[in-house]
C-alpha cells in the first residue's frame, strides 16, 4: 500500500495536463461465472483527479472477498514544444459467487472535479458449480479479457503475447525515410520487455523517443481484445539499393502469473508471495524492403532526398576591409537533413574564407527528420571595390515529384571600403556562445487581468475624483486631522484596525514557517491590542468581562461579542491542541480575522480601514497560495525537470496572466531548446512588464538564436526615446504615477495659494507646473502601454519554416522564407486560413495561419 501511495504521488507530481476528453467511468467483469468461483470486477476512470468513489451495490448471492485495490497509470509526451499526457485510475474488487442466478450490480459513482460520473450497470450470470482447488480454496474464474493474471504454470502461447512489425513503406528510394514500428499485443500481465535493435547494414537509423511510461489500450484482433502499445519506433534511411533485410529481434519479457498454491491472506500476513514471474522470449519477425536506386545523380547533387527550401541572409552589405561578414544559408524541410553536404558559396577571390559553421535545428518525428540546417559562412574582404556573391544552388531529389530539383538563393551586392586594418569583430562570431540567459524570477507572481486593469478602471477614475475633491476641501481635512492628532486616545482607536492588520500579517508569515508558539502569541497580541486600542481600555483593565461590557455600550450585538471572546479562547486552546498544527493555526487565524471584521462591520466605524484590512488579508492569502504553487514549478525548473516546469507554469497561466510566470516559462522553453516558444513567452512577459531588464535581456538573447536576422528600421531619435521612456514600467505603473502626480500637483497648488512665505510659494508654483507635465506624460505613456497590451498585433513563427507569399494562395509566388522564432506584425485577418503580415524591415506578404501564434 505504501508503494502504491508513492506511485500515485509521483504521478500527480509528473503532470497536471490532461487530455481534453470528458471523464468516463467504465466497468469490466466476466459476464458468466460458476457458483463457488472468485472473479474480479474493475472500475476505470480516465483521470487520476478523483475526489470520491463509490462502487455499485453488490446483490445477495455475490460476496465481496477483497478490495478495492487501487492502481494508476500515466503517460507523458512532448511534441514540437507542446506537452500532452493521459492518466487513469482503476479500482478492483474480488468477488465470490455463492449461488446460481442472474444478478445486476448497480452503477458505480465517482466525483471528478466536482462533477459526478456514473458507470453502466453490470449483469452477472452465475451458472453451474465450480470445483475448488486442491487445497480447498475457491477457484479463480479464468478470463483472457478480464483477468490477464493467469495461474502459475499456464502456457503462454504465441497468440497470447506477440509483436507485430510494420514499415510505413515497403518500396522506397535511397535516402527516403521509412518508419519502422514494433507493436506489442498481450493477453497476459506483461511487466517488463527488453529488446534492442541491432546495427543494420545499409541503413542510417534513429530511434523515435516514445514515453517511458507505456500506456496500453484495447484493440480487437482475431476476435479477442488485446492490450497493445507501440513499444518502439525507428526512422531509417536506406543507404544502398536492392533488397535490404531488417532481421528479426528477440525480446526478453517478464509475465506475472498467480501462484494458486499460496493462500492470499497467508501471502499478506506471513510474507509469502501470491505471484510468480515467468520469463518469456518473444521474437519480432523481420522485414524486407525494396530500395530503388536514385536516378543518375547530377554533379552538384547535395545528397538531399525529401522536400526542401533554401534561403540566405547577409548580415551587412556595406563593410570595410578586414571586417568579417557572415552569410547564413538555411536549408529547411523534411528529409535526410543530417546527411546533407554543405552548400558551396562562391565568394570573390579577394575574400578570406573560413570553415563553415553548421547548426542543427532539426527534430526527429514519425515522418522523418524535419526542421532547419543552418550554415554560417564567415568571410573577410581584403580589397576595396564593389563585389557580388552569386546565388547559391542546392540540388536535391524531390520524393513528391520523383525527380531532381534545383533551388537557389538570391544574389548579394557588396560595397567594400577602406578599413582601419584591425579585426576587433573577429571574435564576436565565436564569443556569442559564451553568453547565457538570466535566471528565473522567484517569489510570488503578480497576476493581472487585461480586461480589468487599474488604469482607466472605475477605481482609477474614482481615485482621481477623490484627489481633486480632496484638494478643494483640504482645509477641512487638515483641521480634522489636527483634531484627531490632539486626542491620542481617539488616534489609537482610528488606527486599531491597521495595527491589527500588521500583526495578523506577521502571524500569517509565522504560520507558513511553522512557528506555532510565535504564531499564537502574535494572534493573541493582535486580538488584545485591537480591542484595547479600539475601546480605550488600559492593559490592567483588559478582561473578558470589561471587553463585553464596553462592546455592548457601543451597540455591538451579543453574537458578535461572543464571537470575539470565542476567538481569544480558541487561540489559547489551540496553542496546546494536539494533531495537525498547520490546520489548527489556519483555523485560529481565520477565526481571528472574522472576529475583527465582525466588530468593524457592526460598529460601522472606520469602514474604509476595515475594507483595507480585508483586502490586505485576502490579497496576502491569494499571493501566498500562488507563491506556494509557483514555488513548486520553480523547484522543478531548478532540478532540471524543464518539461514538468513548463506544464506547471502553463497551468498557472490558465488562471491569469503574469509577467513573472511568462518569463519563467520562457526560461524553461529555452532550456528545452524550444526557441520559438521561449520567444513567445518572453514577448508576452514584455507586454505585461516592458520595463523589466531581465525580460528584455532574455528576449534579445533568444532572438539572437533565431535563424532570420530582420533589420530594424531607422527612426528619429525622439521616437526611440519616447518608446524607451514608455517601456520603463507597466500600464498600471504609469497609471499609479499619474495619480501620484495629480496628488502632488494639488499639494503644490495649495502650497502656492495658502502659504505666506514667498520662497515656499515660488517652490509651489514651479512644482505645480512640473507635476502637471508629469501627470500628462504618465497618462500618455499608460495609454500607449494599454494599447500595446490590448491590441495584439504581434505574432511569432512557430513552424520550422514557412513561405512568405505575395498572394494568399499556396501556389502564389514566394516573397521570402521565414523560420521559427521570427516576429511578424499582423496586418490583415480577412482571409480564412491566412494572415497578412509585415516584417520589421518593411517586407509584407501572406503566411498560413497555422504557422504562427499570436503574442
Amino acid at each position: 500500500m505504501k508503494r502504491m501511495k508513492r506511485i500515485i504521488l509521483l504521478m500527480l507530481a509528473i503532470t497536471h495536463i490532461t487530455i481534453g476528453a470528458a471523464q468516463r467511468l467504465t466497468v469490466s467483469a466476466p459476464s458468466t461465472v460458476a457458483a463457488g468461483e472468485n472473479f474480479r470486477i474493475a472500475y476505470t476512470i480516465n483521470t487520476q483527479d478523483v475526489d470520491d468513489f463509490k462502487a455499485g451495490n453488490i446483490p445477495a448471492g455475490i460476496e465481496v472477498i477483497a478490495g478495492p485495490y487501487t492502481s494508476s497509470q500515466s503517460s507523458y509526451q512532448m511534441t514540437n514544444g507542446h506537452t500532452s499526457s493521459s492518466s487513469s485510475i482503476t479500482y478492483t474488487y474480488t468477488l465470490y459467487a455463492t449461488k446460481n442466478g442472474s444478478y445486476t450490480i448497480s452503477p458505480a459513482k465517482a466525483v471528478v472535479r466536482g462533477k459526478t460520473v456514473v458507470s453502466p450497470a453490470l449483469k452477472i450470470n452465475v451458472v453451474g458449480t465450480a470445483k475448488p482447488n486442491a487445497n480447498g480454496a475457491p477457484k479463480m474464474h479464468e478470463s483472457d479479457e478480464s483477468d490477464p493474471v493467469r495461474t502459475a504454470g499456464t502456457n503462454i502461447s504465441g497468440s497470447d503475447l506477440f509483436i507485430k512489425v510494420s514499415a510505413s513503406k515497403q518500396r522506397v528510394r535511397e535516402q527516403e525515410p521509412v518508419l519502422l514500428s514494433y507493436k506489442v499485443y498481450s493477453l497476459v500481465e506483461l511487466t517488463q520487455l527488453n529488446g534492442k535493435m541491432p546495427d543494420l547494414n545499409g541503413f542510417h537509423t534513429q530511434e523515435v523517443k516514445l514515453p517511458t511510461q507505456k500506456s496500453f489500450h484495447l484493440e480487437r484482433l482475431n476476435g479477442k481484445n488485446y492490450k497493445c502499445v507501440t513499444w518502439s519506433q525507428y526512422v531509417m534511411y536506406p543507404q544502398m539499393s536492392g533488397e535490404l533485410k531488417i532481421p528479426s529481434i528477440k525480446f526478453d519479457g517478464i509475465v506475472v502469473q498467480r501462484n494458486r498454491s499460496v493462500d492470499p491472506f497467508e501471502a499478506i500476513f506471513n510474507g509469502g508471495s501470491g505471484y510468480v514471474e515467468v520469463k518469456k522470449e518473444i521474437e519480432a519477425p523481420g522485414l524486407t524492403l525494396q530500395v530503388d536506386p536514385l536516378p543518375a545523380r547530377p554533379a552538384n547533387f547535395s545528397g538531399g532526398v525529401g522536400n526542401f527550401t533554401i534561403s540566405a541572409q547577409l548580415n551587412k552589405k556595406d563593410v570595410k576591409t578586414g571586417e568579417p561578414l557572415n552569410l547564413r544559408i538555411v536549408v529547411s524541410g523534411l528529409g535526410n537533413l543530417k546527411l546533407l553536404k554543405a552548400p558551396v558559396v562562391n565568394f570573390p577571390k579577394s575574400f578570406d574564407k573560413y570553415d563553415v559553421k553548421i547548426t542543427d535545428k532539426t527534430q526527429l518525428t514519425t515522418n522523418g527528420i524535419e526542421g532547419n540546417m543552418i550554415y554560417d559562412y564567415l568571410a573577410v574582404p581584403q580589397q576595396i571595390g564593389k563585389y557580388e556573391i552569386p546565388p547559391t544552388e542546392f540540388v536535391f531529389y524531390d520524393t513528391k515529384t520523383q525527380q531532381y530539383r534545383t533551388i537557389r538563393t538570391q544574389a548579394f551586392s557588396l560595397k567594400i571600403e577602406k578599413g582601419t586594418g584591425t579585426s576587433s569583430e573577429m571574435s564576436k562570431f565565436e564569443d556569442e556562445q559564451n553568453k547565457d540567459i538570466r535566471p528565473i524570477m522567484q517569489g510570488p507572481a503578480v497576476m493581472i487581468k487585461q480586461d480589468n486593469m487599474f488604469f482607466t478602471s472605475m477605481l482609477w477614475y474614482l481615485l482621481l475624483f477623490i484627489i481633486v475633491a480632496a484638494t478643494v476641501i483640504a482645509f477641512f481635512v487638515l483641521r480634522q486631522r489636527q483634531e484627531i492628532n490632539s486626542d491620542s486616545r481617539r488616534l489609537r482607536g482610528s488606527k486599531a484596525n491597521k495595527v491589527a492588520a500588521r500583526r495578523l500579517k506577521l502571524a500569517e508569515k509565522l504560520m507558513e514557517e511553522g512557528k506555532q508558539n510565535d504564531f499564537y502569541d502574535e494572534v493573541l497580541h493582535a486580538l488584545w491590542g485591537y480591542v484595547s486600542d479600539k475601546l480605550g481600555i488600559s492593559a490592567e483593565q483588559l478582561t473578558r468581562e470589561n471587553i463585553a461590557e464596553m462592546l455592548n455600550r457601543r451597540a455591538v450585538n451579543t453574537e458578535t461579542i461572543d464571537s470575539f471572546i470565542a476567538a481569544i479562547d480558541e487561540c489559547e486552546f489551540e496553542r496546546y491542541a494536539p494533531g495537525d498544527s498547520q490546520g489548527n493555526m489556519n483555523k485560529t487565524y481565520q477565526m481571528a480575522v472574522k472576529a475583527i471584521m465582525d466588530i468593524e462591520a457592526t460598529m460601522k466605524s472606520n469602514k474604509k480601514g476595515s475594507l483595507m484590512l480585508l483586502a490586505l488579508l485576502f490579497c496576502t492569502l491569494s499571493i501566498t497560495a500562488n507563491a506556494q504553487t509557483k514555488a513548486s514549478a520553480d523547484q522543478e525548473y531548478k532540478r532540471g525537470n524543464y518539461q514538468q516546469a513548463i506544464a506547471n507554469y502553463k497551468q498557472l497561466l490558465k488562471k491569469m496572466p503574469s509577467a513573472e510566470l511568462y518569463y519563467n516559462l520562457g526560461n524553461a522553453y529555452f532550456r528545452s531548446d524550444s526557441i520559438p516558444q521561449a520567444i513567445l513567452a518572453y514577448e508576452r512577459a514584455a507586454l505585461i512588464n516592458p520595463g523589466n531588464r531581465s525580460i528584455r535581456f532574455n528576449l534579445q538573447f533568444a532572438r539572437g538564436k533565431t535563424i532570420d536576422k530582420v533589420a530594424e528600421p531607422d527612426e528619429m531619435f525622439f521616437v526611440t526615446w519616447c518608446r524607451s521612456m514608455a517601456n520603463l514600467t507597466t500600464v498600471d505603473g504609469w497609471g499609479s504615477m499619474a495619480l501620484a502626480a495629480i496628488a502632488l500637483l494639488g499639494c503644490c497648488i495649495l502650497l502656492y495659494f495658502f502659504n505666506s512665505r514667498i520662497a515656499i510659494r515660488k517652490v509651489g508654483f514651479v512644482s505645480s507646473i512640473a507635476f502637471g507635465v508629469l501627470f500628462i506624460l504618465c497618462t500618455v505613456f499608460a495609454m500607449y502601454q494599454k494599447n500595446a497590451l490590448t491590441n495584439k498585433e504581434g505574432a511569432i513563427i512557430i513552424a520550422p519554416s514557412t513561405n512568405l507569399k505575395k498572394t494568399p494562395i499556396r501556389s502564389g509566388a514566394d516573397e521570402a522564407v521565414l523560420h521559427e522564432g521570427t516576429r511578424v506584425d499582423i496586418a490583415d485577418r480577412s482571409i480564412k486560413g491566412w494572415i497578412g503580415v509585415k516584417l520589421a524591415d518593411g517586407r509584407e506578404g501572406w503566411i498560413e495561419q497555422d504557422a504562427v501564434e499570436e503574442i
